[in-house]
């Protein structure tokens, strides 16, 4: 492998600056520190990384769970550059995302009809890319970084001449797009359906929490993928945001929770985030859904069973006995949300890799519920539809052997052939969810990313009850899993 070049530039342009002045150069990755760190030594927000990265690359590599072999093949090969450990190539490496129907593959191998249940319709169930050139923007010291793995003197010296030219600051903040109509996937009527079919199958004993999700969508998006992330970016700054173009489809994503870390020595981290409260104007009213989520039995409960379902996944390749929750139940504070989260951690045992531990920990479990491999089937009958991206992963495979992982949540999947814009959304329930309630929540997660698309925003009225209606929910879709569940013999929660 051929040594790395590393360059200072001269001065600090901002990544959104960039990007917009460069134009369309193909596929590219930004994970974003927020715009507040925008300006040279303006620190970013309390919570955010403190180093934001763009990255360039002419490999992608894709995979589908529908196509026998592709996504073993995928993690071969990134699991082989990770095994070299090539510490002068940080950050370089695979950057991109995780489906949530790559998951088909990690529960039950070789089973085509996990894969047809699960793996997407329209796009490939992972997506990475190779970069080989990146630009590290370290917000604290005020200074940005190239790096470049191979020969790449042309499109080196064209940046450079653009970095030490321009004289342009930053982009105009974007403006509000045109109206346009939201597309459930799912009724409110067949919402409140399926969460009847969520407590009766916790209530017969076949999960203890589970994650139902559903989806709206926006058609007719015609703005620019930088400029709608330009928009969410400014109006719901998250820990985890990031943009990503490849192969045709952007991911604009304002995430807040860690799915999974592996620091280059083996050490292995991960935050899952279980219960949510809307914010308000109010300081007293916020302070007092803080309080109450911090306090809340049915949240609390619902983050406790992910968190023992994340610390069995990580047992199986951390060392025996070393995976500890080093915080439970702490409340994290977003623009729109508050959050209750807790973070475990452990250290890999000798001769894995990062990949290994997240094929052991993948679909996050906060996505799925418990017992994953019980609930994942059951969902996958009941939802309308694959959830595609959403769900999944995103982030970085290093080749110096580190992984860097967020949830794909609060996030939109931009399908720039067909203009269409897909939100995923979606709630834990257990057995004391009011369902009324989480329905409500699933309008207020998407409300905030329907606005950056001009789409309506409506919360339901919880003092309106909605009619029931028998919709069919428990009838399995088309290549669902529909053969019983038995969480007896289910080993990914013990």
């Amino acid at each position: 492998m051929r040594n790395v070049t590393r360059v200072t530039l001269g001065r600090w342009i901002p990544a959104e600056t960039v990007l917009a002045r460069l134009g369309d150069r193909g596929d590219v990755v930004w994970f974003d520190a927020g715009v507040e760190g925008d300006a040279r030594l303006a620190s970013p927000r309390d919570g955010h990384p403190r180093v934001s990265y763009l990255g360039w690359g002419d490999e992608i590599l894709l995979a589908s769970a529908k196509e026998p072999g592709s996504l073993e093949a995928a993690w071969r090969r990134v699991s082989d550059d990770a095994a070299q450990r090539a510490q002068d190539h940080e950050p370089l490496g695979w950057w991109g995302w995780v489906g949530y129907g790559a998951g088909a593959d990690l529960l039950a191998p070789g089973e085509s009809a996990w894969a047809q249940a699960l793996g997407d319709p329209a796009h490939p169930d992972l997506a990475l890319l190779a970069v080989d050139r990146a630009l590290v923007f370290d917000h604290d010291a005020g200074l940005v970084e190239l790096v470049v793995d191979g020969d790449h003197t042309e499109w080196v010296a064209e940046l450079l001449a653009w970095w030490s030219s321009d004289s342009e600051g930053m982009p105009p903040a974007p403006g509000t797009s045109r109206p346009r109509v939201a597309e459930w996937a799912d009724s409110d009527e067949r919402y409140l359906d399926l969460i009847a079919n969520c407590q009766a199958a916790i209530h017969e004993g076949d999960a203890f929490v589970m994650c139902l999700t559903t989806s709206v969508s926006v058609r007719g998006v015609d703005e620019d993928d930088l400029v709608l992330y330009g928009r969410l970016r400014r109006s719901s700054p998250a820990p985890r945001a990031c943009f990503l173009r490849l192969g045709g489809v952007s991911l604009l994503g304002s995430s807040p929770e860690t799915f999974l870390t592996v620091d280059p020595s083996g050490v292995v981290t991960s935050a899952p985030i279980k219960g949510t409260r809307p914010r308000d104007a109010d300081p007293r009213v916020d302070a007092g859904r803080v309080g109450e989520l911090r306090t809340n039995p049915k949240e609390r409960a619902e983050n406790l069973m992910i968190v023992d379902l994340m610390r069995n996944d990580l047992s199986r390749v951390c060392v025996p006995g070393g995976v500890e929750v080093t915080a439970l139940f702490e409340v994290h504070s977003y623009e729109h949300v508050h959050q209750l989260v807790s973070t475990l951690s452990g250290r890999l045992r000798p001769g894995l890799t990062g990949v290994d531990a997240v094929r052991a920990t993948f679909p996050p479990g906060s996505m799925t519920g418990a017992p994953k491999h019980s609930v994942v089937r059951l969902l996958s009958a009941w939802e309308t539809a694959p959830r595609g991206v959403y769900s999944g992963a995103v982030g970085r495979f290093g080749l110096d052997g580190s992984v860097d992982l967020s949830v794909v949540i609060r996030s939109i999947v931009l399908d720039v052939s067909t203009g269409t814009a897909t939100i995923g959304v979606g709630g834990g329930i257990t057995a004391s969810s009011v369902p009324l309630e989480e329905l409500a929540e699933t309008r207020t997660k998407a409300a905030a990313l329907l606005a950056v698309v001009g789409a309506d925003t409506r919360v339901p009225d919880l003092e309106t009850p909605l009619p029931v209606t028998d919709s069919g929910a428990g009838s399995p879709r088309s290549g669902s899993l529909d053969r019983p569940c038995d969480p007896r013999r289910d080993e990914s929660l013990i």
